[in-house]
């Protein structure tokens, strides 16, 4: 039976909500309080100029660049990564750590965007908008929570510098994904920033829980047969 330790409490649960309430004052400092300061006040010049230079090629580019983070594609790479770790290193925590970490953000993400309610940029949109909020943007924060996972775990592996720098490579993707959904119209660049903290905050907490290995976030107790209880032979008189 896999049963959660104190230490869960205190790594996961605990740094995850504070996030989600950090992450939702935040939204209303945005859209509220700090609206007309700067340098949200320059945020719609920005979605004007990525609109302003779009190309056919670029749209192409940004097309297949925002694909990566698509949902149907974070979770199919995440569960592929997650199994390839375990059947190489036989260990759980590294694919709990990427697996959490995705999931962690997600509901983050998923929750915020209940709490806040942001309109789109007000340029022309290259995607259907779904129907969630624009803040913070989900395709960000997926691929950044995915990919510096990756880069993390390949990183931490990797017994070569040159190796090393290459796998830490990896948070390419994230800022590829950002400027594409910003390019696409689809998100302000603050979406974006808050994405990135969204991603990597829950990259640094699921590592402190689940890679630190004198951190025993869970204990698998694992019941073995039941003895019968031994029977009381009784002894002769004398």
């Amino acid at each position: 039976m896999l049963t959660v330790t104190a230490q869960t409490l205190k790594r996961v649960v605990l740094p995850i909500a504070a996030l989600l309430l950090f992450m939702i004052g935040l939204g209303i400092l945005l859209t509220r309080a700090a609206a007309h300061l700067w340098p949200l006040t320059i945020e719609d010049s920005v979605n004007r100029e990525f609109a302003g230079d779009r190309t056919e090629t670029l749209d192409d580019i940004s097309h297949l660049v925002s694909g990566v983070a698509d949902t149907p594609r974070i979770i199919g790479v995440t569960a592929a990564a997650a199994l390839v770790l375990w059947l190489v290193l036989r260990r759980w925590r590294e694919p709990a750590f990427l697996c959490l970490a995705v999931t962690a953000q997600a509901l983050v993400f998923y929750f915020t965007t209940k709490a806040i309610d942001r309109p789109r940029p007000a340029v022309q949109r290259l995607d259907e908008s779904p129907p969630t909020s624009s803040f913070p943007s989900g395709h960000t924060s997926a691929a950044v929570a995915l990919y510096l996972g990756l880069a993390v775990l390949l990183a931490g592996l990797a017994r070569h510098t040159w190796l090393k720098a290459l796998c830490w490579a990896l948070i390419l993707v994230p800022l590829g994904v950002a400027m594409a959904r910003m390019y696409r119209g689809m998100h302000h660049p603050s979406d974006v920033v808050a994405a990135f903290i969204n991603g990597t905050t829950c990259v640094i907490v699921m590592s402190r829980a689940f890679l630190d290995r004198h951190v025993r976030a869970w204990r698998l107790q694992i019941p073995g047969p039941r003895r019968p209880a031994p029977v009381p032979v009784a002894r002769p008189a004398g």
